[in-house]
């Protein structure tokens, strides 16, 4: 399952022996569920995993070289700023529109249901089953556990970060969305009636299974003979959100390199890493050290990266001896010992110059090459500065690797084959790289006539590196303006909340009424006058306001993300920053001399008026006597 924020490892004995209320499927699915791994998570395996059968189904099932359609998808959100990618899946007739987190490492796909007592506040609204005319529960059997009631199978799932998701199984049309080749398809999938921890407070709506297990959804896909078994992930770079998914096979690039992954040591994708290289040397530890317990896990749902206690501390030495020119700095979250630097700039295509390449060998001595993006994340408050996103996992020899290792990296789950693929590209320019053209897909299936377009606003592939200023989002919102003015200042205060900023820095620029509907113009500003936003955090506002994470009250209805700008901060002169006080200085003067020449004069007059004193005896001109 994805993690957020900095998941840190846990204890893989906690969930040895927890694991769940069995979970099938009836027809489409026809055995138990297996247990989903979680976060850093290590593993929850069971000894009574069937992997020799899972192995057999793998090979029954294997599908030749055929033409099979694809189901592509766009990935939305950021690794680092949501702790997961999301993928959009539409699920029933008509479609109801869900946020799922893609994650390699569950075995389920669940949505909160409409029933759920205990759910938090997602993005979209809960699955709704009587609003769908092809809706069916999976019925009680005896392949799986049973509701109180003994009508329908229920599943249970339960994380390392002690979280969990419990409900009912139900069976539905699933779409893929409008750049799909892959026509919807009836799958199971999870309705929710319970989640606690993450899951409860996370914004994404659910998971997307894409693990080994029957109730995996390419695992049913696959079952139905209507996609090759295999799936690819591509996660877009350092402050470029979003990407591509694949569900089914693709053209692999010529220079794809490829590791063995090996079903039958676990359900888990893993690969056969046998040596890191930092600078261009190895690390010195036992190649074995990557081997160990679980092996190496490649798991899209984990953040960062965890390496057994000797290589993570061999690699941090490495790194750190190569950053002489660089400020060891503290963290930017004081819960945790990060690693970070100082000085290396902001433009991320020049990280390369600072920090050293790290290369990644497997067991066939191919090699995959990591650029700084690979095992760095920004220091969130100190502006050029890196953190090592690599991490000691705790006292537990797996090594995992999470999606930061595999940003702009097109990954290809090769299941079939039992091998994966790595190449390094732009993943914002994956089809173009590829020459895929665009494929004309069917919409989802809908009885209630043709639908809009479903895909959210369109989020940034990336800013320029300056200082930002200024962000102005134009967005229509579906209630008359007389309904929406009284409610503006509220308006604000909500926007900022869910961006997480003060209130002050959001204004209104501009409202036009727009029949059934008001067109606002809001103004994002800095903290203060002088301030300037990061380019990370203008990306993350704009991608939660892209991709709908601010939610308005019922009575505000809904809104739509019309456009977006950026500007940058606008340096002052001298002259400009001290204008005011130059002008008031000026006017002090003025008033101060106006004042002392008013003083002069009133002076003069008061003592011109008055004789001067003469002694008696002093002689005094003659006047003239003046007739009567």
């Amino acid at each position: 399952m994805a993690s957020r924020g900095r998941p840190r490892p846990g204890s893989l004995q906690v969930l040895a022996a927890v694991l769940l209320l069995a979970a099938a499927s009836a027809a489409a699915a026809g055995s138990p569920g297996r247990p989903a791994p979680g976060p850093p998570l290590f593993l929850p395996l069971t000894r009574s995993y069937p992997n020799a059968n899972r192995l057999a189904g793998s090979l029954r099932r294997g599908l030749g070289e055929g033409a099979h359609p694809n189901a592509r998808m766009r990935l939305h959100d950021d690794l680092l700023t949501n702790g997961y990618y999301t993928t959009r899946l539409y699920i029933g007739t008509p479609p109801q529109e869900f946020a799922l987190i893609v994650d390699s490492g569950s075995t389920v796909t669940y949505v909160p249901c409409a029933s759920c007592e205990q759910c938090g506040n997602h993005q979209d609204p809960r699955f709704q089953p009587d609003l769908s005319s092809t809706y069916s529960p999976v019925k009680c059997n005896v392949d799986c556990t049973c509701d109180n009631d003994k009508n329908q199978c229920t599943y249970e799932r339960q994380y390392a970060e002690m979280s969990s998701s419990s409900g009912v199984l139900g069976e539905d049309i699933v779409s893929f969305g409008r750049e799909s080749e892959l026509k919807p398809q009836r799958a199971v999938f999870g309705c929710e009636n319970s989640e606690t921890g993450d899951l409860f407070s996370q914004h994404a709506d659910g998971i997307m299974g894409l693990g080994r297990g029957q109730l995996s959804i390419m695992d049913q896909l696959v079952d139905k003979g209507v996609i090759s078994d295999s799936f690819s992930l591509c996660y877009g770079g350092m402050d470029v959100g979003g990407g591509a998914m694949v569900l089914g096979g693709m053209p692999s690039p010529s220079d794809m390199v490829f590791s063995r992954s090996d079903p039958v040591r676990s359900p888990y994708y893993n690969i056969e890493l046998r040596e890191i290289h930092v600078g261009g040397k190895a690390l010195r530890v036992d190649p074995r050290v990557f081997d160990s317990k679980h092996g190496t896990v490649l798991d899209s749902g984990t953040t960062y990266a965890y390496l057994p206690e000797q290589a993570f501390v061999s690699f941090k030495d490495a790194v750190t001896s190569k950053v002489h020119s660089l400020k060891k700095i503290r963290g930017p979250d004081p819960n945790y010992k990060d690693i970070c630097f100082a000085g290396a700039g902001r433009n991320v295509s020049q990280l390369h110059e600072v920090f050293p390449a790290v290369d990644m060998v497997f067991g066939n001595g191919q090699k995959l090459s990591l650029t700084p993006e690979n095992y760095l994340f920004r220091h969130s408050k100190v502006d050029g500065a890196y953190c090592l996103g690599v991490f000691q996992n705790g006292k537990d020899p797996t090594t995992l690797l999470g999606g930061i290792i595999v940003r702009n990296t097109l990954v290809t789950y090769d299941r079939h084959n039992e091998k994966i693929g790595f190449w390094k590209t732009n993943c914002s320019e994956l089809w173009e790289r590829l020459h895929i053209g665009g494929a004309s897909s069917p919409a989802p299936s809908s009885d209630t006539g043709s639908q809009a377009d479903m895909s959210p606003a369109p989020a940034p592939s990336g800013l320029p590196e300056f200082d930002v200023g200024l962000i102005t989002i134009d967005m229509s919102i579906n209630v008359t303006y007389p309904n929406l003015k009284p409610h503006l200042h509220e308006l604000s205060e909500l926007i900022a909340k869910e961006l997480e900023i003060d209130s002050r820095q959001v204004r209104v620029m501009n409202v036009t009424s727009q029949g059934n509907s008001t067109l606002i113009r809001w103004g994002i500003f800095p903290a203060g006058p002088d301030n300037a936003m990061s380019n990370t955090t203008a990306m993350g506002i704009i991608y939660r306001l892209t991709q709908h994470h601010v939610q308005l009250p019922e009575n505000l209805g809904s809104y739509q993300l019309l456009e977006w700008n950026v500007q940058p901060l606008t340096r002052r002169s001298w002259f400009q920053e001290h204008v005011v006080s130059i002008l008031l200085g000026i006017l002090l003067v003025v008033l101060f001399t106006l004042s002392a020449f008013l003083v002069v004069l009133v002076w003069r007059k008061k003592f011109s008026g008055q004789t001067a004193y003469r002694p008696v005896d002093s002689v005094a001109p003659e006047q003239e006597l003046q007739p009567l």
